[in-house]
């Protein structure tokens, strides 16, 4: 305070320059600020005159108060008056002339100043301002707001956004009829969002305007998120020569973030686009400029074309059609009251007026009888209508206290005419509540801000080459944006982009960089992993794999060994006719029942081996067919079962062939348990045993389907199966089957020692024969079948695999055990005729012979049949056949 006093005291004493300033009297005086001329360069503080900033809305104040003083029911019998400055656009020269303002307050002390001629001197009476209209600029506003606070001046800014200023502690007697920027960095946000724009950068001016409107834009994006800040690059108050185009370079190390949210004064705003045209830019940048660049033309005059596609926004206004006809109207004859209309004049008309004119190099003659908008273009600047609001806020305001302090009274009461108290003038402020000259409601919060309502502009460029800016939404508390409207330099309906990474494609996830959460790498989910959410990728569950886009997850799908399929093909084809030659074997069989041959081959013994190998043809078809409850029950039964019945069946005559030959070598008495029905028991008693595990595998697993997601679980996905099957492990098989392996084990031992009976006496070589290639068969089996256990095809390698197995064993035993017989009985019967019976000690005694024959080598090339054998052949195969029976003599 005693800083200030100070000045103020220094002002006083070496006096004040009005030159540049308005007055206009009346019973109350309004101070207005107003930015007439642009900043000057260095060390000058005004530059070139604003015709629409300056003189358009100092214009504006005096209209409004002229209709004021007019209105019969707003402030009656009350005039009121005006003290307009110029603040050049600087708030270092806006803070000295509003000094002027305080004048009045503050108290001459002339106790130390004397005339001439010794008298006191005398003090002009300076006007005494109860409120300010102004400023524009926010730097200056906050400039003149601290000055004007100390003694209680009310202040109302028509254009001043600065979301400092909404401070009610530290700027408690500053209003305005505009938003602050905090809702207009708001709109912009929801601007930017609205076009998918998630990298941007911010271009400032120096100054409370341009730096608080960007960093309430850069608050906002931090709440929100989505939207990050490449650079934010501040405007020198005082540029360098080149600075503006070190800032589009700068701009362009970024190059991804085309989108520039600028909150920059109007002359910044030309230069920048000018350095963006210099530098062959144009079209690359997405502008969104702040109210300062709005709708005006200025800044875009002479490039268009790098400034198309701009989108600006501006405090919802109209144009006040009053205010035109009074501007139209104003001439050098009846507007002399506005000290700078003559400069407007010269500047407007580009003549010259005499021979001070302000502009000396133009040839041309002002006439003064030229016409605003007729010999020159005119359009009302955009804050006419606020600042037209401001006044009458204040005048509405002046009316309330009046109607309060001076109820009933014509004109100013003592109470109003000797102080009016600036706190509770504040306070009238803040409760007006009237429809502003565009019709627009205009009220005050608690802060002094006015609602924020906005109309949001591109500028475009038509087919005509004609370039305007035209409404495409407005912002209310919520953005309303007609895309469809917008129109861009490229001539491509789709909105451009400004993003730091390109969106990540299905199935992939954004891996961010640190510290730039706009900016990522995509990574697509592998294997089994869906894209969960868009920064994590998640394992499928087992049953399932993820979708063609990875966005989800999908059941795999399951599949079974099909009819149609090769795999299958082949064993039901080598099983169908496995089937019907087994069949064939045992109808003729049935049918031959009583020849010899049949009966020497043991009829009992020979059913059973052939419902064996009939069951060897028929499990290929339980093991293709789907699995089910009843199939996989059949699979257990039956897996094993053929090969049990076959080899139970062969291990029983070739045990009985080998017990009679080796009895036949002690003594002439049969073996025990070597007729048909012992044969039979035995048989079936080693079939029990196969019956009796799988019963107990019933009992401690039952059967029951799963469907195997392992086995074909390949490394792609969309390849994966899951497959139906019956719960039978590869150690559950090989124990259905292990049994049924050791009867064959134990016969092929058999088989090998009876190898040394004759060939002609008994079936032990044919049996023998077949044991050794079904070995072979089974030690093929057993690395194939185990060795595609991991292979994706084991399903369809092993069942074909088994089934060709059984199939192959099955055909080895019919063919070398039967189709010889059945050859011999359909094509030469004349052989199975019953040769001569002999007693079981002569069978046994030639027998033996035989063998001792064939091991001296007597049998000449190992052909030679004698008579003795050949009339043998037949009675030895039906005795033993047969068993020892009464009519046999064993002695």
């Amino acid at each position: 305070k005693y800083q200030t006093h100070s000045l103020l005291v220094w002002v006083f004493n070496y006096g004040i320059e009005y030159a540049h300033s308005i007055r206009l009297d009346g019973d109350i005086i309004l101070g207005g600020l107003f930015p007439v001329h642009s900043r000057g360069d260095r060390g000058t503080p005004c530059g070139e005159l604003k015709k629409e900033k300056g003189i358009h809305r100092l214009e504006a104040m005096m209209f409004a108060i002229d209709l004021i003083n007019k209105d019969p029911e707003l402030l009656p019998n009350i005039t009121l008056g005006a003290r307009i400055l110029d603040t050049c656009s600087r708030d270092t020269y806006a803070l000295e002339q509003s000094l002027t303002f305080v004048q009045a307050l503050i108290e001459r002390d002339g106790s130390d100043v004397r005339c001439a001629n010794g008298d006191p001197p005398i003090f002009t009476k300076p006007d005494k301002i109860v409120g300010v209209i102004g400023a524009a600029a926010s730097s200056v506003s906050i400039m003149v707001a601290n000055i004007l606070r100390l003694f209680k001046i009310p202040q109302i800014s028509y254009a001043s956004t600065a979301p400092e200023l909404s401070d009610n502690t530290r700027y408690d007697f500053f209003s305005r009829v505009v938003p602050p920027d905090s809702y207009q960095a708001q709109a912009m946000m929801d601007i930017v969002t609205a076009m998918e724009w998630n990298y941007v950068s911010t271009l400032a001016s120096e100054g409370n305007y341009g730096e608080s409107g960007v960093e309430a834009f850069i608050q906002i994006s931090r709440e929100t998120g989505g939207v990050c800040i490449a650079q934010s690059l501040k405007i020198p108050r005082e540029p360098r020569p080149g600075e503006f185009d070190k800032i589009i370079r700068r701009l362009l190390e970024t190059s991804n973030a085309r989108a520039i949210i600028m909150f920059a004064n109007e002359d910044d705003i030309r230069r920048v686009l000018d350095a963006a045209k210099r530098n062959n830019q144009t079209g690359h940048f997405l502008w969104v400029g702040s109210d300062s660049w709005g709708s005006k033309i200025s800044p875009v005059i002479g490039q268009e074309r790098v400034a198309e596609g701009a989108i600006t926004i501006l405090p919802k206004r109209a144009s006040v059609d009053a205010f035109d006809r009074y501007f139209r109207s104003r001439s050098l004859s009846n507007n002399r009251r506005n000290v700078w209309f003559a400069e407007f004049w010269e500047e407007n008309f580009n003549c010259k007026l005499g021979m001070h004119g302000k502009r000396p190099g133009s040839l041309k003659k002002c006439t003064g009888l030229e016409k605003v908008g007729r010999d020159s273009s005119y359009e009302q600047e955009g804050k006419v209508q606020f600042v037209m609001d401001a006044v009458y806020a204040m005048a509405h305001a002046l009316h309330r206290m009046h109607r309060e302090l001076c109820y009933g009274y014509a004109g100013l009461c003592p109470r109003m005419a000797n102080n009016i108290d600036g706190k509770e003038l504040l306070s009238h402020i803040r409760a007006v509540s009237f429809n502003g000259s565009a019709g627009t409601p205009v009220v005050f919060n608690e802060n002094g801000d006015a609602p924020g309502r906005y109309d949001i502009f591109q500028y475009q460029i038509t087919n005509k080459s004609i370039a305007e800016y035209r409404v495409i939404g407005s912002w209310t508390n919520k953005l309303h944006l007609k895309v469809e409207a917008m129109q861009w330099r490229t001539g491509d309906p789709s909105l451009p982009a400004s993003i730091c990474s390109i969106p990540c494609r299905a199935g992939e996830r954004k891996k961010v960089v640190k510290g730039v959460p706009c900016c990522w790498h995509c990574e697509r989910c592998e294997g089994y992993h869906f894209q969960a959410s868009e920064f994590t990728c998640e394992l499928c569950p087992y049953e399932m794999r993820p979708d063609i886009n990875r966005t989800g997850c999908v059941p795999i799908p399951i599949i079974k060994l099909e009819w149609h399929s090769p795999w299958a093909i082949i064993p039901v084809f080598i099983s169908m006719l496995g089937i019907i030659a087994t069949s064939f074997v045992i109808v003729t069989f049935v049918r031959y029942n009583d020849t010899p041959i049949v009966r020497a081959s043991g009829r009992e013994m020979s059913y059973v081996l052939l419902t064996g190998i009939f069951l060897c043809y028929a499990i290929t078809f339980l093991m293709i067919a789907t699995p089910d409850v009843g199939v996989c029950s059949f699979r257990r039964i039956f897996l094993g079962l053929g090969m049990c019945f076959s080899y139970a069946a062969l291990l029983t005559k070739t045990n009985r062939i080998h017990r009679i030959f080796e009895q036949g070598k002690k003594s002439v008495t049969a073996p025990r348990f070597i007729s048909p029905a012992s044969q039979l028991v035995i048989t079936f008693s080693l079939i029990s045993v196969q019956l009796l595990g799988v019963f107990v595998w019933f009992a401690v697993d039952p059967p029951h389907t799963v469907v195997d997601y392992g086995e074909q679980r390949t490394q792609d996905p969309l390849a994966a199966r899951g497959v139906l099957k019956c719960d039978i492990s590869d150690l559950s098989l090989i124990c259905s089957l292990g049994y049924s392996i050791l009867l064959m084990v134990t016969c092929t031992v058999y088989a090998i020692k009876t190898r040394g009976v004759p060939e002609t006496f008994n079936e032990a070589k044919p049996i023998g024969f077949t044991m050794y290639t079904t070995c072979i068969i089974w030690l093929a089996f057993i690395p194939i079948f185990f060795g595609t256990s991991q292979s994706a095809e084991r399903m369809y390698i092993q069942t074909t695999t088994l089934t060709i197995s059984l199939s192959l064993s099955a055909s080895v035993s019919l063919g070398m055990l039967y189709m010889p017989k059945v050859y011999i009985i359909l094509f030469h019967p004349e052989q199975n005729v019953p040769k001569r019976k002999r007693s079981f000690k002569a069978i046994v005694t030639a027998a033996t012979m035989s063998g001792k024959l064939s091991q001296k080598g007597d049998r000449p090339n190992g052909e030679v049949k004698t008579e003795l054998c050949e009339s043998m052949e037949t009675n030895i195969q039906e005795h033993v056949a047969r068993g020892t029976r009464k009519n046999v003599t064993v002695n």
